[in-house]
């Protein structure tokens, strides 16, 4: 993790993965599939007059093709590794896409050069396996110039894509972190795209992720994805985290699915390991060369217990801190001397920088150190095969291995525990090779980083921390040491497992959560807003749109018996402001509303009465409720009145003691005490910190109170306790009823909220729409601050939005009383 040197080209991890039968089809009937290399193979010909090409069955985006089904035409969107000249370009794309469906992204050498050794292999692939650019030796200071070859090469992608599309038809699934602001490219060009991600490399903790200088720009482009995928929870828990810190989203899981609100749109979280291909691993275990292969291995390996190693040549793979573990082996259990060997497969390394160098050299010394300590004539305790292997060759040391050891100290998702699993259940051919009874169930063991994307799904291996090297050979010693009959139950929970959860299976189920994510948006309106990385799509409900000032206005002015209802903070008053004393303006704007004998005017807020009454005494008509509307102050030579009758508060005794323990426990927060509630407010804590506390507080409070006449609610950054029955919906209902009693029957309804609180009064209001609190010719107007799901119909967009609304009627007032004066002076004389 500290070497020197450029973070080499390393390649994707093990993006290779094998088998399965078709699934039963999902509905859709075309499915645009996009990744940064295309699924082949291409040759130059004999007579170097234009190309071969072929389908590379090792490819994942090929392989989960098993989980489409037949009738589902798929489309790939990728580069080709064969750099093609210019003068064959138009050639071979027309030969990729009437033969293959394939569309190629020709990309020049030095903007591809840029984009994939530059941005994605030397910032984002070291920074997702926890790598932080410490010095310039480490992976390079932020390049912009390389970030913008990334966005440059993504915008070529969405243009390919647009070329191929029918977007109300068509499903995209785009694969890995090469690809990561496509989402927005093509969101912007089809707001309703159906579109899903899948990110097939680790997802770091905020602390690292936070590091990138373009980090809000890469967490929006995956929300304008409608499906986003990752292969454990630990990933999509650290994406969450990221929405939550850095873009202040917060996720919800309902009936087992997590998902984010982003403006309207419900972006889905998809949490599911890729699978390998049964039937291609199958094939090869089939093959005679593999049968002979395994024959000689097992000569090989006579009267030996075989631990097998299969790894990248990369500084991620720990293949030297697995070593030094089967040095302490042999050290520690001399009883293993001459009886145990470690098979490393180094697949050769496919990077050029000088940390490649420095594991080979490692891992070349470490072995022959080992070798020379504890080998003797005719024993090496380890065997370094550091040159390529065939298929067959790999499968057949997985079929003689008594452990399979995968101790990466970080790695995206690994599928070599799986293929050894496949290979250890073998064939009755193998079992006739090896003299095995197949009646007797099969047996095999793992030894696996709890750093691996694999870890999770195989709940029989040793989990083992690779840095911890006494840790990994006790888990060496263990995997040996262990009855067949243990063995065997692992393997066959892991076979199970396995042979079910196959890459068909993975391609199946994200299809089918990306249908059920996308069928939502189609019933919405939808509005894009924003330039470039910063767009996103407005999804709304069809019958939810924004006020226009001058059709309120017109109603305002036409209308008898006004009824208008106003919340305070975020309302008339911005959350972020520091001073929420109101304006001049907002206390001008107030006093022509109230001045206006046609209107009854109300403003509800969750604040004290004490406060209320300092900041609004001058507006004398104005009608106030304090504490979401438990007191009320109609006339301002009166007391206040309480709506609600609450025989005690002796419940603040019991709740009061279990807030402080909260409060001192968690920084940043504090205890808001009210005469009818209690508020804990959490909104300056650590996020993940305060949202878990302020869950447990809920469920902590509920439990002690639990026969109380109170109601514990969670808002936004707060837990508050109430007496029952104390609402904003009940100012609403004073209103109409007070109106009502005036004689009023209102032809005009105001009710303007900003949060959760306000969703009560908004109910009442349209609630009583056709009944007898209103007139049957009623204007409604139940108005919500910013876009965002709500019970309201009407939105704007902030606080500045709403004042000038407000001045526009306080205007259209003081026109009418000036008409009316007027006309009244004019009648005297």
């Amino acid at each position: 993790m500290t070497v020197a040197g450029i973070i080499s080209d390393l390649d994707e991890e093990n993006s290779n993965s094998f088998g399965s039968e078709a699934l039963s089809s999902v509905c859709q009937e075309r499915v645009i599939i996009v990744g940064n290399q295309l699924p082949l193979r291409a040759h130059r010909r004999a007579d170097d007059r234009g190309w071969n090409f072929s389908w590379d069955e090792d490819s994942l985006l090929l392989q989960l093709k098993d989980g489409l089904g037949e009738d589902v035409e798929v489309i790939y969107i990728g580069c080709l590794r064969e750099e093609i000249e210019p003068g064959e370009q138009d050639d071979v794309s027309q030969t990729l896409l009437e033969t293959f469906k394939c569309v190629p992204t020709f990309l020049p050498p030095d903007l591809f050069s840029k984009f994939y050794h530059g941005f994605c292999k030397q910032h984002l692939w070291p920074l997702f396996h926890y790598m932080l650019p410490l010095s310039p030796d480490l992976g390079g200071r932020f390049d912009r110039s390389l970030w913008q070859a990334y966005v440059s090469v993504n915008k070529i992608f969405a243009d390919k894509v647009m070329e191929v599309i029918s977007p109300d038809d068509d499903f995209v699934w785009v694969h890995d972190y090469h690809l990561m602001v496509l989402p927005t490219f093509l969101r912007k060009r089809f707001n309703r795209v159906k579109l899903g991600f899948f990110l097939h490399s680790p997802f770091p903790s905020s602390e690292i992720y936070r590091t990138l200088p373009v980090r809000d720009e890469l967490l929006r482009a995956l929300l304008n994805s409608d499906l986003i995928g990752f292969h454990t929870f630990d990933y999509a828990r650290h994406f969450l985290s990221c929405c939550s810190r850095m873009l202040g989203l917060a996720y919800q899981s309902k009936r087992g699915y997590i998902g984010l609100e982003y403006y309207g749109r419900t972006v889905s979280i998809k949490i599911l390991p890729v699978g390998i291909h049964m039937g291609q691993l199958q094939s090869v275990l089939n093959l005679p060369e593999t049968e002979a292969r395994v024959a000689e291995l097992r000569d090989q390996f006579m009267g030996r217990a075989v631990l097998l190693g299969v790894d990248d040549m990369d500084i991620f793979k720990g293949i030297s801190l697995k070593l030094l573990a089967m040095e302490q082996l042999l050290e520690q259990h001399p009883e293993w001397r001459g009886k145990v060997v470690l098979v490393q497969i180094a697949n050769p390394a496919r990077g050029r920088g000088r940390d490649v160098q420095e594991v080979q050299s490692e891992t070349a010394s470490t072995a022959r150190r080992i070798n020379e300590t504890f080998g003797r004539l005719g024993y090496q305790p380890v065997i370094l095969i550091d040159h390529p292997l065939q298929f067959y060759e790999r499968i057949a040391y997985y079929v003689i291995a008594e452990c399979c050891l995968v101790t990466a100290v970080r790695d995206g998702m690994n599928l070599i525990p799986y293929e050894y699993i496949i290979s250890r259940q073998g064939n009755a051919k193998l079992d006739e090779t090896l003299q095995l009874d197949p009646s007797v169930p099969k047996k095999s063991m793992l030894v696996v980083s709890e750093f691996v994307g694999c870890s999770p799904s195989l709940s029989g291996a040793i989990r083992v921390n690779p840095w911890n090297i006494d840790s990994v050979a006790e888990a060496m010693d263990m995997a040996l040491e262990m009855r067949n009959s243990e063995k065997q139950l692992r393997h066959e929970k892991h076979y199970r497992y396995v042979s079910t959860h196959d890459v068909g299976y993975w391609a199946h189920s994200f299809l089918q959560d990306l249908e059920r994510a996308c069928k939502d948006l189609v019933r919405r309106r939808c509005w894009g807003i924003g330039f470039g990385l910063g767009f996103r799509v407005i999804a709304l409900d069809p019958n939810f749109r924004k006020l226009s000032a001058e059709h309120i206005v017109s109603a305002y002015k036409r209308t008898k018996n006004r009824a208008i209802l106003l919340d305070y903070d975020g309302t008339i008053m911005p959350q972020t402001s520091i001073n929420k004393t109101p304006t001049t303006e907002a206390i001008t704007i107030l006093n022509s509303l109230c001045n206006d004998p046609r209107n009854v005017v109300f403003l509800v807020s969750g604040r004290d009465k004490e406060t209320l009454s300092n900041w609004f005494s001058s507006c004398e008509k104005l009608v106030l409720a304090a504490e979401h509307g438990y007191f009320l102050w109609q006339n301002h030579d009166a007391e206040w009145e309480t709506c609600v009758p609450v025989a005690d508060f002796d419940w603040k005794q019991i709740a009061e003691p279990v807030m402080k323990l909260y409060t001192e426990t968690t920084d940043g927060s504090t205890i808001e005490a009210k005469e009818s509630a209690l508020v804990w407010h959490y909104q300056y804590a650590d996020p993940d910190f305060g949202s878990c506390q302020a869950k447990e507080l809920l469920d902590h409070l509920e439990s002690v109170l639990s026969n109380e006449p109170v109601s514990v609610k969670s808002g936004q950054h707060i837990v508050e306790v109430k007496p029952q029955g104390v609402n904003k919906g009940l100012v609403a209902e004073r209103l109409l009823s007070t109106m009502r009693q005036k004689g009023m029957l209102p032809d005009f309804v105001l009710c303007i909220g900003d949060d959760r609180s306000d969703e009560d009064m908004f109910e009442v209001i349209t609630g009583a729409v056709a009944g007898p609190s209103l007139s049957p010719v009623a204007e409604v107007f139940a108005c919500t601050v910013g876009q965002k799901p709500s019970k309201a119909k009407y939105y704007l967009e902030d606080t500045v939005e709403i004042v000038r609304m407000l001045h526009g009627l306080a205007t259209a007032s003081d026109q009418i009383a000036r008409t009316t004066a007027s006309q009244s002076s004019h009648k005297t004389t």
